[in-house]
């Protein structure tokens, strides 16, 4: 009986998993969701006084936080994370960092995110989709 029950048991936990997975879409799209993470994987870099890494092969975790228009942007490769970076939407599916120029800009939709952040003498680039 205990071991029907074990059995059981992990056959309704194997279907919680597949279930929360399969419901998680790459489609979701951070424009308009209240709620968005998604990981990004492309080429990443960073550069300051001391440092410079770029790969080829790197991610970004990129959450929308509680502000509703302000989002965090994880980088792997012992990057600085950017923290708090504010957005305005733009059409559909597209968000534009606040404030961008033509030399510094972090743009996001459902596919792709493409970061040229320039503050304090450091940099950041990401060309990156999911």
């Amino acid at each position: 009986m205990k071991k029907t029950i074990r059995i059981l048991g992990m056959f309704v936990l194997l279907f919680f998993v597949v279930t929360t997975i399969t419901s998680c879409s790459d489609d979701d799209d951070p424009a308009n969701n209240d709620f968005f993470a998604g990981t990004y994987r492309g080429s990443v870099g960073y550069t300051d006084g001391d440092n410079n890494i770029n790969s080829n092969d790197g991610s970004v975790f990129v959450t929308k936080i509680a502000s509703g228009t302000k989002y965090n942007f994880a980088f792997s490769n012992g990057i600085p994370d950017l923290n708090g970076v504010e957005f305005n939407q733009q059409g559909d599916n597209t968000l534009v960092m606040v404030g961008s120029t033509a030399t510094s800009y972090i743009r996001i939709d459902n596919n792709e995110l493409k970061i040229l952040y320039l503050k304090d003498g450091k940099s950041w680039t990401a060309n990156c989709t999911r």
